[in-house]
């Protein structure tokens, strides 16, 4: 019983499994954020030539 504590205790798979799901979801808010500041700037550009017309 000892030595199975012992070798999940050794065990980091899990640890790596987690590392990467944050590094994606790190990456995801910033894609989201990105996009979402392009996306505020096209349409103020749209709405400046619609108002032009």
């Amino acid at each position: 019983m000892r030595s199975l504590l012992e070798d999940c205790a050794a065990d980091e798979s899990g640890a790596t499994a987690i590392e990467y799901g944050l590094i994606c979801g790190l990456i995801a808010l910033v894609v989201i954020g990105a996009m979402t500041n392009l996306s505020n700037a096209i349409w103020n550009k749209l709405n400046m030539v619609a108002g032009a017309l």
